[in-house]
């Protein structure tokens, strides 16, 4: 799981005086991995049926090609969060909810990562909990904690504790609520803009939903005929 830090752009400055800074990019790389490896196996067994297969086959299965892929690429390669000074952007499988940050009201992180904003509760599919990284963390967070003790009673077999750089990732805490931190922190830090007030914009993300109906149609009449 990674996160990619804006960058200036060298395009004109915000209404306030400020640089304008890329997006913040997060999503589960683990993920995308899978998706990647899911349509890379998906592509070799359709490929074989369609050139190798009898009667009907081939057919039957280049109409399961959208009905396959496009989830697949919804739940796994699509999910994205994206933030700048002004919005927030969750990218879901099906759905695209933009926020500006003066409607949001918190991020949280219990079992699932959760978007408030204008009184609605979204679901945020692209920064998965681990209660195992959780936990871990906790381990690190406790022996950090002990050998601090240590070297203060002056113990001479304490090992030092790494110092922590900005910006680097934090042992002491996961991933996912990592990145519900650094949000909370740009919607706290960024609400009073001039530029990040406006209502909640949910869309529909038709391109996946629209071909995977229709190939789920195609794919009803392949095998019936």
């Amino acid at each position: 799981m990674t996160e990619s830090d804006g960058k200036p752009h060298r395009g004109p400055a915000a209404p306030d005086g400020e640089p304008v800074y890329a997006d913040r990019v997060y999503r589960s790389i683990p993920g995308v991995i899978s998706g990647v490896l899911l349509l890379a196996v998906a592509g070799w067994l359709i490929g074989d049926a369609v050139l190798n297969g009898t009667g009907k086959t081939p057919y039957v299965s280049l109409a399961a090609v959208p009905v396959f892929a496009f989830p697949v690429i919804a739940y796994t390669l699509r999910p994205a969060v994206l933030a700048n000074s002004r919005r927030l952007v969750v990218r879901n499988p099906l759905r695209t909810i933009t926020a500006p940050w003066a409607a949001v009201d918190a991020l949280r992180a219990g079992y699932s990562v959760e978007l408030l904003a204008d009184g609605r509760k979204f679901q945020v599919w692209a920064v998965p909990v681990s209660l195992r990284q959780r936990k871990r963390a906790a381990r690190v967070e406790r022996r950090g904690g002990v050998e601090r003790h240590a070297s203060r009673l002056g113990t001479a077999f304490a090992r030092p504790t790494p110092s922590v750089v900005e910006g680097a990732p934090d042992p002491n805490r996961a991933w996912s609520d990592q990145v519900v931190g650094v949000l909370q922190e740009l919607a706290e830090r960024n609400a009073a803009r001039p530029d990040a007030a406006g209502p909640v914009v949910v869309r529909w993300c038709w391109w996946i939903i629209a071909p995977t109906l229709l190939g789920l149609v195609g794919l009803i009449v392949a095998i019936a005929v």
